[in-house]
């Protein structure tokens, strides 16, 4: 199915001349459509005060196949939401955030444009690998260090203990640490990323330290803060930022605010004396953001948990939130954008180009207004579909919180709910969230995908999809997991034997394809091609276009009416670009600019 003469719109610099307009003036804002698909009205439609306003677009130019219409969009409210109306005769139809409809449907798939302040440029432009410091690297000091009472010792090649019960699973201590990560940088320095992320580096009772006990000092089995220090140094001499990971949800009951007589009441506690937690885990009590003085303490101000980790000796350069979905939430009590507000002013109060990413596990999009979280892991808008995508049936990955695996679904559901989800979030909160394959919550994506092939599919829309690409550690060289905790496998350094070596070539020239090209960090989307096992989508920008294609299997040629192209990276066997994606005889990536 051919999409390249749908009428077309996106918040990209094609088609939006100022994506953080000031309130109180009109930015343009322009549409696409094709002489195949004639077009004699354009309206956009907006929102003033929530009242619908109606304003006409002009033809601005035409060419044989294409013409492009403008209208002025009034901003009158932070976050303005429009659509376009679409006249040819007496029929009509809808240009929404979700693609083109011939019905009347609801305001939630609105393009919308935000007055706030946009994410750093370096956080949308980056390449992101998150490490998980107990299973990533050992340095030589790792053996000196005792076991502390809590954990159960393991060795590098030991088995990872991840079954639900299995009281192995939060214990288990592989004993990676912060001068390990260091220790192997130019191995991430060779697939291009430009940001680590690790996961919480507090002291905490568990090898994933989600329950932290202070935090007010790096862990001592990590290398305590001169460790930190070190490895934070080694990234900013590499140009690179990083990123801590905090709790804002909870802490851990061994935390010293909860074993404070006189802090008691930074958390939730019943009428009965028991306390709230995460999800029933006693060991994560939930924290109270209506205490303000919890709030001071954790995310209001030049001294709170926020602020100091962003200032010397240790200057990151932002959070990844954890939890956020939950944070502030409580029954009746819902002070979640209220907490997000705070974080990221105070962030960015102590460093103006701060950044402030929240986890979400579904449906983000009221939490993403623009003056809170800049963006999310985008599980719903990118994990999900690019899973069902290109799951292998036979896979034994387990649904991340579904109790069902995944669906295999075919391209046009795929399209589908990938439109919805953007138009959901917006455009650029979109291309703020970060794109994952996986995570140290997830099963890995070469075990969903069952092969190489596939998951260099998986990788290709990955870095080519609006968003930020977040690689977990391992995916580089295909390493495996069946879900979460079974993903946290040791970095097998000490076999190399045993990495796929195509992998981590496609890994890192993906990077260096998205590095060279804008169009694939600020370019538009605008899809040309999807059947049950093909996708073909453009990245448009004004410094130059690419074309991508991914095909989960066995595929015809696909005719496009587009100028020749150079092939810029493929995983299969395709040359340049003229006129016809070829066909392929298994999975296979390809990108061209045109």
């Amino acid at each position: 199915m051919t999409l390249l003469h749908e009428p077309h719109h996106d918040g990209s610099p094609l088609y939006v001349d100022d994506e953080t307009p000031a309130t109180g003036w009109p930015v343009q804002v322009r549409v696409r459509t094709s002489t195949e698909d004639p077009v004699d009205q354009v309206w956009v439609r907006t929102t003033y005060d929530a009242e619908p306003t109606y304003h006409p677009c002009v033809e601005i130019a035409r060419d044989e196949h294409t013409v492009w219409w403008q209208g002025d969009l009034p901003v009158h409210n932070p976050v303005t939401h429009y659509r376009f109306l679409l006249v040819t005769g007496d029929q009509q139809r809808w240009l929404t955030g979700a693609g083109v409809v011939d019905h009347d449907p609801p305001d939630a798939f609105d393009f919308r444009i935000s007055s706030h302040a946009p994410a750093p440029d370096w956080a949308r432009d980056a390449v992101v690998y998150q490490v998980f410091p107990d299973r990533f690297a050992r340095s030589g000091a790792a053996d000196a260090r005792e076991t502390p009472h809590w954990a159960v010792p393991a060795g590098w090649d030991d088995t990872v203990a991840f079954e639900p019960h299995d009281p192995r699973t939060p214990l288990q201590l592989f004993g990676g640490d912060l001068d390990g990560v260091t220790e192997h940088l130019d191995h991430v320095a060779g697939i291009g990323v430009t940001v680590v992320y690790t996961t919480p580096v507090f002291p905490g009772e568990s090898n994933h330290r989600y329950n932290a006990s202070t935090f007010d000092r790096v862990d001592d089995l990590l290398g305590g803060d001169e460790a930190y220090v070190r490895l934070v140094s080694a990234v900013h001499e590499r140009g690179w930022r990083i990123l801590g990971d905090l709790t804002t949800n909870h802490t851990g009951d061994t935390h010293e605010w909860f074993t404070n007589p006189d802090t008691h009441d930074y958390y939730c506690f019943r009428p009965d004396g028991t306390y709230e937690c995460w999800m029933g885990h006693h060991t994560l009590p939930k924290l109270d953001h209506t205490n303000p003085t919890m709030r001071a303490a954790m995310l209001e101000g030049p001294d709170s948990v926020v602020a100091r980790w962003l200032r010397p000796p240790f200057d990151l350069d932002g959070w990844r939130v954890d939890v956020a979905n939950m944070t502030g939430r409580l029954g009746a009590i819902d002070v979640n954008h209220d907490v997000a507000r705070a974080v990221r002013r105070t962030a960015t109060a102590e460093r103006a180009d701060a950044f402030v990413i929240g986890e979400h596990n579904h449906d983000a999009s009221t939490d993403l207004d623009g003056d809170g979280w800049h963006g999310t892991m985008n599980y719903s808008g990118f994990s999900w579909p690019v899973w069902s995508w290109l799951r292998d049936p036979g896979s034994p990955a387990r649904a991340f919180g579904r109790p069902v695996p995944v669906s295999r679904r075919p391209g046009a559901s795929v399209v589908r709910s990938l439109r919805e989800w953007q138009g959901r979030y917006g455009w650029r909160a979109t291309s703020s969230s970060w794109n994952i394959l996986g995570s140290h919550d997830s099963a890995r994506i070469r075990t969903l995908t069952g092969s190489g092939a596939v998951h260099r599919v998986a990788a290709g829309l990955q870095f080519t999809l609006p968003g930020v690409p977040m690689l977990f550690a391992g995916d580089e060289i295909g390493m495996e997991g069946v879900l979460g905790e079974d993903s946290r496998r040791p970095f097998p350094w000490h076999r190399r034997e045993s990495w796929d070596e195509d992998t981590l070539a496609t890994y890192a020239g993906l990077a260096r394809v998205r590095h060279e090209h804008p169009a694939l960090r600020r370019g538009g989307l605008r899809w040309a091609h999807v059947d049950d096992d093909v996708l073909v989508f453009l990245r448009e920008h004004p410094a130059g276009s690419v074309l991508v294609a991914a095909r989960r299997a066995a595929a015809p040629a696909v005719d496009l009416p587009l100028g020749d192209g150079t092939l810029l990276l493929t995983t299969g066997t395709d040359g340049d670009f003229t006129g016809t994606v070829p066909a392929t005889d298994g999975p296979a990536f390809s990108v061209w600019s045109i």
